[in-house]
């Protein structure tokens, strides 16, 4: 399956904006976008004094969601068409149904220091919905759901790092997570202001809508 390879943090550069792709790195020093504001490439130091265009500020916000959730241009195109023929608003329709994503879900319990890693750590196995194995990234947790950490992977030094550290991670609003148990219930879905980082989805909505 096609996935960006490339520096995370060339990313976060371009996009002028913390999408927060390699976990503790992204609030520490080492972080690239505080060391180096502005975007890579030959052009980079300059493109702050660029006018602005209608075009480029849509085009940013899309790829900007893109990236902080990890999907691709395809699948984020796909999601953009469902949440458009679901009755609501379309924007908010497309940011609640990505952030019911299961790699999501894993990273707001606290198992996975950024998105990407709990992406492998869903295709790995490591994870249970209502009792089964899931090991598909975009499967779309619902109402009632449990999430768990399978038994034989607490066994793992990674996720026993992670389980110490898991309480300081916060809690979303729509989950309720057993935190000794490693368990997650779904205890209603997700709403526009559950999501944490400052979209401006309309702007989404109107590059689609061209």
């Amino acid at each position: 399956m096609a996935r960006y390879t490339g520096p995370s943090c060339r990313l976060c550069r371009r996009e002028g904006c913390k999408l927060y792709l390699k976990g503790e790195r992204c609030t520490s020093d080492k972080c690239a976008l505080s060391r180096r504001a502005q975007a890579p490439g030959q052009h980079g130091a300059g493109s702050g004094r660029r006018r602005v265009k209608e075009y480029s500020l849509q085009l940013r916000e899309k790829q900007k969601a893109k990236r902080y959730y990890g999907i691709l241009e395809k699948q984020f195109e796909n999601y953009f068409k469902k949440a458009d023929r679901k009755e609501g608003q379309t924007g908010e329709n497309l940011l609640i149904m990505i952030e019911r994503r299961l790699d999501n879900v894993v990273y707001r319990m606290g198992m996975a220091d950024s998105r990407k890693e709990a992406r492998q750590l869903v295709l790995h196995g490591h994870f249970t919905v209502n009792g089964k194995k899931v090991n598909i990234p975009s499967y779309e947790v619902r109402k009632g759901d449990v999430v768990a950490l399978k038994e034989d992977s607490r066994k793992l030094e990674k996720f026993k790092v992670l389980i110490e550290n898991i309480t300081a991670r916060t809690v979303p609003s729509w989950m309720d997570i057993d935190k000794e148990n490693i368990v997650a219930t779904i205890k209603e879905l997700p709403k526009r202001e559950d999501v944490d980082f400052p979209f401006e989805e309309h702007l989404i909505v109107e590059l689609y809508s061209k």
